[in-house]
């Protein structure tokens, strides 16, 4: 069982501070501050203090994915032919570096990798597929699935 940051150095005061920032990442210290009844030189060196020890990885602007120009997500499974550490690593480092994969999961079961990958229609989503996935060395199967609807999307994680 994964040990929680939350099972020693880091109190109540801290989860609020996380809980808040996970669903306005751009509210003003002196805001939260009023929010956790903290002054604000205290929430200052407790975000700090939470970036430091990595619970806080980055800051980010969370775009509208229509209104950015893309009409077409979905999610990928590919299955390789063997498993080999060396083609592993080479296909995760391509698809890593490829703009349409928004996230790549290695993965046990059926599959070996999992992405959701964002274009803007069914021909990029074609391009990407024969372009880029079907040139990569020891793909067996690729499997895609369209998302139709996102019924629930969140970025924020439920502290324990």
């Amino acid at each position: 069982m994964t040990k929680s940051a939350f099972d020693g150095a880091f109190d109540g005061l801290d989860r609020a501070i996380l809980e808040e920032l996970q669903v306005n990442g751009r509210i003003s210290v002196a805001d939260l501050a009023r929010k956790i009844y903290l002054s604000p030189p205290a929430v200052y060196q407790r975000i700090k203090r939470l970036e430091h020890a990595g619970l806080i990885r980055q800051y980010v602007a969370l775009l509208d994915y229509e209104k950015a120009g893309y009409d077409l997500l979905c999610f990928i499974r590919i299955s390789l032919q063997q498993q080999n550490r060396d083609q592993m690593v080479h296909i995760q480092t391509r698809l890593a570096e490829h703009s349409d994969v928004l996230e790549c999961y290695h993965t046990a079961g059926s599959y070996d990798l999992l992405l959701k990958v964002l274009t803007a229609d069914h021909r990029s989503l074609e391009r990407f597929i024969s372009d880029h996935l079907m040139t990569l060395p020891g793909i067996e199967k690729i499997e895609t699935s369209v998302v139709l609807n996102e019924i629930k999307t969140t970025t924020a994680v439920a502290l324990k």
